[in-house]
């Protein structure tokens, strides 16, 4: 078994739901991603590449039947180049990630380019098929936005709270309080206001149709104003749509390749996939998932959290963030340092790839060696990737 490597990593800007990729299909959005991260490597023959390897939360809309291989096709590469999508709600990209790792360590291809989309503006209402034709009742679009929908009724009620209640409970059990979950997404919006002015995402992000920046940073926020909004998911709550992930638009993309292929990509590696974690629990706690996640990829990595210099947490909820952070026993000043989700946005099925392509770039400029990318996944799953960096090793 060989090692692969991160060459390159992209993704789009994450907008708002409803903002300013509304009119952008989801197929395009990865496209554009797909595109993006090929022309950081200008001396890589497309044909080259073994495989694709796309996340997509959704996939009953515009982003269907495989939006991998559509992106392939809308991006103008050969059609020789075969592409697969994969579905882990939060953690699609991060698991194409996994799945690329796996396939460029086993031989079976030497180039493999990853990613994933969404777009929680265009996700479209379904209708449940009748049993029979021509039913007389009446029948109620369900929106494919996010969460549970169409659930089976054999599901206990206890795993299908909607992700909100989820958190609140977790909150509960771990005692998270109001106070601190405002300051983390305070902290979010200023680190990642700063990273932006300070250039840190100029090689990261490409544009679309004039978006050159993501749309939900709101510099000046502070846990004052944050302490005014109203509990989003019930009476008395802790969790506002201030300290927790918006709904939005947008894709990531990261290419993979053995150390062989460095000639082929016409670059040098920028990191090293050292270990994978995958892990699930109870549907309702998957807030807390990410610990035993990112536990498992460090052991098999070798190494543990001492040796650990950054980490890229997928910010789903400042609460689930908090306990994952006091379960890791670790410097919070080592997490999301150039922002992170509540601030940036979660487009389901990119956010796996953002996480993971901040990572390799961070480790860079904090000249660590080892990070973990990281993601909490509703329906009560983990995932977590160790980077090594390899400029530092």
């Amino acid at each position: 078994m060989g090692s692969a490597f991160v060459y390159a990593a992209a993704r789009t800007p994450f907008g708002k739901f409803n903002g300013a990729l509304a009119d952008v299909r989801p197929d395009d959005l990865a496209a554009t991603a797909l595109r993006g991260v090929l022309a950081k490597l200008p001396g890589l023959d497309p044909a080259e590449i073994g495989d694709v390897v796309w996340g997509n939360a959704n996939g009953a809309g515009e982003d269907n039947r495989n939006v991998g291989r559509m992106a392939v096709l809308l991006a103008g590469l050969p059609v020789t180049v075969p592409a697969t999508t994969v579905n882990r709600l939060c953690g699609s990209s991060l698991d194409a990630v996994m799945i690329g790792s796996r396939t460029v360590e086993s031989g079976d291809a030497d180039i493999v380019v990853t990613g994933g989309v969404e777009s929680m503006t265009r996700a479209p209402w379904v209708l449940p098929k009748p049993s029979r034709a021509f039913p007389a009742g009446d029948v109620t679009a369900v929106s494919t936005t996010l969460g549970w929908r169409l659930v089976n009724p054999r599901m206990p009620e206890e795993w299908t709270v909607s992700l909100g209640e989820a958190n609140e409970q977790l909150g509960e059990r771990f005692g998270v309080s109001r106070e601190r979950q405002d300051a983390f997404a305070a902290r979010s919006h200023a680190l990642a206001d700063a990273a932006w002015n300070d250039g840190f995402y100029d090689d990261l992000v490409v544009p679309v149709e004039g978006v050159t920046r993501d749309e939900g940073i709101r510099p000046g926020t502070t846990p004052e104003i944050l302490a005014g909004l109203k509990p989003a998911f019930r009476p008395g709550g802790t969790i506002t749509a201030g300290n927790a992930s918006p709904l939005s638009d947008g894709a990531s993309a990261v290419v993979l390749g053995s150390e062989a292929a460095a000639a082929r990509i016409g670059t040098d590696p920028i990191a090293r996939v050292a270990g994978r974690g995958a892990c699930a629990l109870e549907p309702q706690m998957f807030g807390y998932a990410p610990v035993e996640a990112a536990n498992r990829a460090l052991r098999r990595a070798g190494i543990g959290w001492d040796d650990v210099g950054a980490v890229e947490l997928n910010e789903a909820f400042a609460v689930q963030s908090l306990v994952c952070l006091d379960a890791w026993k670790i410097d919070p000043e080592i997490v999301n340092t150039r922002g992170g989700a509540i601030a940036i946005g979660h487009p389901l099925g990119a956010s796996g790839g953002r996480v993971l392509g901040t990572l390799a770039h961070v480790l860079r400029e904090r000249r660590q060696r080892w990070g973990v990318a990281a993601i909490c996944i509703g329906v009560g799953q983990g995932l977590a990737v160790v980077l090594e960096n390899v400029s530092a090793s």
